[in-house]
């Protein structure tokens, strides 16, 4: 098995990035989610409430962070701001200090989305802990909903697309990591794998809300919340529908499309859905 591919998303629940090669820190992938979209009172905005995030357009341009979208401007920030406003902000449970880097910025989400919103920025001091449920050691994670890695095999994907009269990209679940040459849902099985020089704890099936429902191209939902109703035939699990595994990484390093991926450890019972 190799990996396929890396998926960057620097602010939370907007459009990506893929690229070769990219480097993990402690958070996950480098710059991943390190930013978010939050109300007025600091409450985490994305795609489930406003579907229009797709079609905000990432990529970082050392040293900054540029925005696009649709009919607008160019927005250009600071990949890494420093001496701005502070203000605590809520990610479901969780509450953690975050810095609100620039009121030009807050209007220009505000207008595209045509929401008021404000961009606020995860400082690399902060201390976001991952659930302690999940590892026996302090984790922590920037502003994606709870653990610093999505991987998903492109097997699964294959498999849900034969069953879809439409199919779908992989862009629909926003994975981290792609592998390929495993087959369908054979990352439920896998407990701890090595990619290149990190080992990764795969710790949690994920449970898909109306995101996937959204095509990243257009920003419209799916009438029928296709893949979900799909999925839901046959990927559900304690009442939700789960597609992909949280994972964990064993600390810093590289990862590159291409690498050999191997299992460490194999769960029991092939992580208890029917493949």
């Amino acid at each position: 098995m190799r990996l396929q591919s890396l998926h960057v998303y620097p602010i939370k629940s907007a459009g990506g990035f893929t690229v070769d090669g990219w480097d993990a820190d402690e958070f996950g992938l480098r710059y991943d989610r390190r930013w978010m979209l939050i109300s007025p009172d600091g409450t985490f905005i994305t795609q489930r409430d406003l579907p229009g995030m797709a079609l905000l357009r990432t990529e970082i341009e050392l040293p900054m962070l540029t925005v696009n979208a649709p009919g607008a401007s160019t927005l250009r920030i600071p990949l890494e701001p420093a001496g701005v406003a502070e203000l605590t902000v809520r990610v479901w449970k969780d509450r953690c200090a975050a810095l609100l880097p620039s009121p030009e910025a807050d209007a220009w989400f505000s207008e595209v989305l045509r929401y008021p919103c404000r961009l606020a920025y995860l400082q690399g001091g902060t201390l976001r802990p991952v659930d302690p449920s999940y590892t026996k050691v302090q984790r922590r994670v920037s502003f994606a909903d709870a653990f610093p890695f999505l991987i998903i095999g492109m097997g699964s994907l294959d498999d849900l697309n034969q069953r879809l009269v439409h199919p779908v990209p992989m862009n629909r679940f926003r994975p981290n990591l792609v592998v390929s040459g495993g087959g369908p849902f054979a990352e439920d099985g896998w407990e701890t794998i090595r990619i290149g020089s990190l080992e990764f704890d795969l710790v949690k099936p994920c449970a898909r809300c109306l995101v996937p429902t959204t095509d990243q191209a257009t920003g419209m939902r799916h009438a029928r919340q296709e893949p979900l109703r799909t999925l839901a035939t046959y990927r559900r699990q304690k009442g939700m529908v789960m597609f992909g595994q949280n994972a964990l990484h064993s600390g810093p390093g590289r990862l590159n499309a291409g690498d050999e991926v191997e299992v460490l450890v194999a769960r029991s019972g092939g992580g208890g859905f029917p493949v």
